[in-house]
């Protein structure tokens, strides 16, 4: 199926954007059947933590204890109770391990 770009009209703020078809490819590659309705401003208002800096900046961390050798880690998840949370040593050890 060949995708065109698409003008779509944003339903908060009214503006237009583009719906590439790059961008239509990958909703089809991953199941999505419907068409973005928020313009990337507006999406990002919505939900700043999807938009946020990779620079780290604006990222959220949180300091936990290593559930394996007790030092403390920076991890960018929020704890779940009774799930182990492990430090970066400890988790890429027993990722090799496996």
């Amino acid at each position: 199926m060949e995708f065109r770009d698409k003008v779509l009209v944003c339903i908060e703020c009214g503006k237009e954007f583009l719906f590439s078809a790059g961008s239509q490819q990958f909703f089809r590659e991953r199941g999505l059947h419907n068409e973005p309705k928020r313009c990337k401003e507006c999406k990002s208002k919505q939900n700043p933590q999807l938009f946020a800096a990779p620079s780290g900046e604006n990222r959220i961390r949180f300091t936990v204890n290593c559930s394996q050798c007790g030092r403390e880690a920076v991890v960018p998840f929020v704890p779940r109770q009774g799930r182990p949370v492990l430090c970066r040593d400890c988790f890429h050890t027993k990722r090799t391990a496996m």
